[in-house]
């Protein structure tokens, strides 16, 4: 992470443990992990985009590393993750941000562009659809239904954790290698992510944004259109959730720009860092052509 200063910032009613770097007076460029990776998960975005200038915030999302860990699953609704973010903008002194999220930071952004367009220059979202597009999926294409069983899966009380947390972790980080192309993940970093699963409760929270998201998801019955301007990265190897939902998503973006990655997976920030970093960099600061609608 190149030695990032570290903050505890207060938001929300929660404590988030935040990595920073870059330039104070750089544009304000948030970071939003996915499951179950935490702030280390940015590790080859971080540096980069500090050297080019941006001020980069990249949290520990609530629940995960060694922010807060809430104990009732309707601390991790939707909405509250989403007004951490809005929290933390403000923390750091700013009306807005440009917002990065894969996997789980993804939803958060989406949830976020659609619910406080404001507080959002620019979004780059890696591979996750927009909510409503995965909703549809779910019950119209058995390929990403069966994708997904593992969702269903994580709803069991107690049981997941206990299997994932089983040996220190090992069987999560078994699942990231096995899901991304091979030497994606050194020892070093599979060591890092167990040791901020090895903390009480550490595995519990992560599981519990399935959960919440479970018992109330966001409504979508109007506003399923997004005013932000957008950047969706998209690994087609990806085992989690099809490539096919990706042009789907962005034809709901009124300024958007697609770009399919054919070799990478899920997990392509860690497996194509130079080509990621390009991307968000390009975007970030020329934005996204009206007419550049397929952007592949």
């Amino acid at each position: 992470m190149a030695d990032p200063h570290v903050r505890v910032v207060a938001t929300n009613g929660v404590r988030l443990h935040v990595r920073v770097a870059g330039p104070e007076g750089g544009p304000l460029v948030l970071l939003l992990h996915g499951f179950p990776e935490g702030s280390y998960g940015w590790r080859h975005q971080v540096p980069y985009l500090a050297a080019a200038g941006f001020r980069v915030w990249a949290p520990d999302q609530r629940g995960y590393g060694a922010s807060a860990k809430p104990e009732r699953i309707a601390a991790y609704d939707i909405d509250e993750l989403a007004d951490d973010v809005t929290g933390l903008i403000d923390a750091a002194g700013r009306s807005q941000a440009a917002v990065v999220g894969h996997d789980w930071g993804g939803v958060v952004a989406w949830h976020l562009a659609r619910r406080a367009p404001e507080r959002i220059s620019k979004m780059v979202v890696l591979n996750v659809p927009h909510p409503s597009v995965m909703r549809a999926h779910l019950r119209t294409n058995l390929a990403q239904f069966r994708r997904s069983l593992y969702i269903l899966a994580f709803q069991v009380p107690w049981l997941p954790e206990r299997l994932l947390g089983h040996e220190d972790g090992r069987p999560l980080a078994r699942a990231m290698v096995a899901t991304s192309r091979p030497g994606t993940f050194a020892e070093d970093d599979l060591a890092a992510y167990r040791r901020s699963w090895s903390g009480p409760n550490a595995i519990r929270s992560m599981l519990d944004w399935y959960r919440a998201y479970a018992r109330r998801p966001p409504a979508l019955g109007r506003g399923l259109r997004v005013a932000v301007p957008t950047l969706l990265v998209w690994g087609a190897q990806d085992r989690f959730l099809g490539s096919e939902m990706a042009r789907p998503s962005i034809e709901l973006c009124d300024e958007g720009r697609l770009v399919l990655v054919e070799s990478a997976t899920h997990w392509l920030q860690h497996e194509e860092p130079e080509r990621v970093n390009a991307l968000i960099e390009a975007f970030l600061r020329d934005g996204v052509p009206r007419s550049d609608g397929s952007g592949v």
